[in-house]
């Protein structure tokens, strides 16, 4: 009896522990496959991770066109001597401001003086000779041809007098108009002719900036003047400052240049503070209202092969790589001429994990707010 108790305890046993490494295999089993689903699960949300999208923004803007400028006084001449002589006198000094009329040689002509008394003598002569043929003539000595003779020829005299007192008065050399004067190569003491340059004379009051504009941007000028008429000229500098006094186009050339097909156009600015002188260089920003310009962060957009793409999100959240083109560009911001319309969604972000048509998880964001979130990341 004791015996068949013992057996029957150890089936038992043999009962549970077979029953035990069953239950132990189903729960191995089970942590094995939530392992595997966690790791999937896991690795599902790393390949779909959220971008930002947007649309374009929309807007009119003042459409910046940079055009290589020369800029020239309003005035600018060279100071000659009318008469060859000894250069007696210099009252000015290189780069002076001189007024209208003020002196600035005195050329030393050999004879002046006496040339005056010469032509004076003979002008008395003359009217002394006029005075007895009068007087013949009354008496009706001589023909009325010979007052006439006497006369023309003490109006010669004159003439000849006058002539004498110019040339006196040439020999001091003033400023025809107030302005800056230029270099100054002949000394006091130098044979000047002429031909001779003695200086330059230029009036800055206002200078004139010369540029040439395309065909395009001419025939735009011309039919749609009210594109240009909001905002006036700037010029920029050689150093990258903006002149601080705006200016406007006078006047375009008559022909266009077959060579560069390019037409050149004259531009005015005052210059009251004398800041630019002939001969500089700038560049003239033309500023040309543009309706409705698309414009989108320069974030956005990837360059490949010298070409401009963006990620166009469509409706089934398939990303296309798509080729626009550039109108201008701004800070933080490009204006877009083709290949984006209004209403597409694009990628703000993600632009170098995405992959052309990899299907993306989108976060929208308004125009307005992507332009801004542009201009924190370039801070």
């Amino acid at each position: 009896m004791r015996w068949i108790n013992a057996l029957t305890f150890h089936l038992f046993l043999r009962k549970q522990k077979d029953q035990f490494m069953k239950n132990l295999i189903h729960l191995s089993c089970l942590a094995i496959m939530f392992l595997l689903c966690a790791c999937h699960s896991k690795k599902e949300t790393q390949v779909k991770p959220v971008y930002t999208a947007t649309t374009p923004l929309v807007e009119s803007i003042s459409l910046p066109q940079s055009y290589v400028a020369n800029i020239a006084s309003q005035r600018n001449i060279e100071v000659h001597s009318q008469q060859t002589g000894i250069l007696q006198d210099v009252y000015v000094s290189e780069g002076q401001f001189v007024k209208a009329g003020q002196p600035l040689f005195r050329i030393a002509i050999v004879g002046a003086n006496e040339e005056i008394a010469k032509a004076k003598a003979a002008a008395e002569q003359a009217s002394i000779d006029l005075q007895n043929v009068t007087t013949l003539t009354d008496n009706k000595v001589l023909s009325n041809n010979a007052k006439r003779m006497a006369t023309a020829k003490l109006k010669g005299a004159e003439a000849d007098y006058q002539l004498a007192v110019l040339h006196k008065r040439l020999s001091l050399i003033r400023a025809p108009f107030s302005g800056i004067l230029g270099r100054i190569p002949n000394k006091a003491g130098s044979l000047v002719e002429p031909s001779d340059l003695l200086t330059s004379l230029s009036d800055n009051s206002k200078v004139f900036a010369y540029f040439n504009i395309s065909e395009t941007d001419y025939l735009d000028f011309r039919l749609h003047p009210e594109r240009f008429s909001q905002t006036p000229l700037q010029l920029v500098l050689a150093n990258g400052d903006v002149f601080p006094a705006s200016g406007k186009i006078l006047d375009i050339g008559g022909q266009f240049d077959s060579s560069t097909g390019t037409i050149a156009v004259r531009a005015v600015f005052s210059n009251a503070n004398n800041l630019l002188r002939n001969g500089q260089t700038g560049t003239i920003k033309l500023f040309i209202q543009k309706k409705n310009a698309i414009l989108i962060p320069q974030e956005a957009v990837y360059e490949l092969q010298d070409k401009k793409y963006v990620f166009v999100v469509d409706k089934n959240n398939i990303a296309r790589q798509r080729a626009i083109k550039i109108d201008a560009e701004f800070t933080g911001a490009y204006v877009v001429s083709s290949g984006l319309q209004p209403t597409d969604r694009y990628l703000l972000d993600g632009i170098q994990k995405v992959n052309d048509g990899d299907k993306v998880r989108v976060s929208m964001v308004s125009p307005q707010a992507s332009m801004k979130l542009d201009k924190l990341n370039a801070n």
